[in-house]
């Protein structure tokens, strides 16, 4: 049984390693020799663990060669546009101009009420308000409306806003992020006594906390603490 749980947790490490050295992206935001690589990945991890009398190097060098490849590829890709159209794709516009292209739906085997679909979970309902349609190379839709269509904006009525970056998160859970503090250029002492103000002395009873480019302070007490 030891040797089964050593097993396992030697795997579950590389391939967690593998993954986040590959990128941080989500399952549906791979291209397909990603996903390629991700499936085998976890085919090889998987296979000595059901049988212990596979050496654990059958399924460690495989899944090193793969993560080099990947990388390897990506580096390529990233070069050589030819060879990124090659493994990755191209993206192929669906709708062009408010009408739709029916080439690339049968090249790509998506029928109309697919397209639908992705334009309704895109927010639009008709055609005629899209300009643009692109089935992007990781599979996703992207929508460009008409510029009537469009939602207003500020610029659209030549108006000036202010800047809004980041909020810095300061505290999570009751714990301080003193690396953000750094970032924001105080400490922790300005942060226990601004909290002070609002009644929580102890740093245990906020749930959150962050600060925006603005200079407010945003909190959130436990619901122990209301209480």
């Amino acid at each position: 049984m030891f040797v089964v749980m050593l097993r396992t947790l030697i795997l579950f490490a590389l391939v967690i390693t593998v993954i986040r050295l590959m990128g941080k992206r989500q399952v549906g935001q791979l291209q397909p020799y990603e996903l390629a690589v991700l499936i085998m990945v976890s085919a090889l991890a998987a296979i000595p663990m059901e049988d212990i009398g596979i050496p654990l190097v059958n399924s460690v060098i495989p899944i090193i060669l793969l993560f080099v490849f990947q990388i390897m590829a990506s580096f390529i890709a990233q070069k050589n546009e030819k060879f990124r159209s090659l493994i990755s794709g191209r993206p192929s516009i669906l709708i062009e101009n408010g009408r739709i292209v029916e080439s690339e739906l049968k090249e790509l085997h998506i029928n109309i009420n697919d397209l639908l679909e992705q334009l309704r979970i895109a927010g639009y309902t008709n055609i005629s308000d899209v300009e643009f349609a692109i089935f992007e190379t990781n599979g996703e839709l992207s929508v460009i409306p008409k510029s009537q269509c469009r939602p207003l904006c500020p610029a659209d009525l030549g108006l000036s806003t202010s800047y809004e970056g980041l909020s810095y998160p300061l505290v999570i859970d009751g714990n301080i992020n003193h690396e953000n503090l750094k970032k924001v250029q105080l400490d922790e002492g300005w942060l226990r006594e601004e909290l002070a103000k609002f009644g929580l002395e102890d740093i245990r009873k906020v749930l959150f906390a962050s600060l925006d480019t603005a200079g407010n302070l945003y909190y959130q007490a436990k619901e122990e603490s209301k209480k």
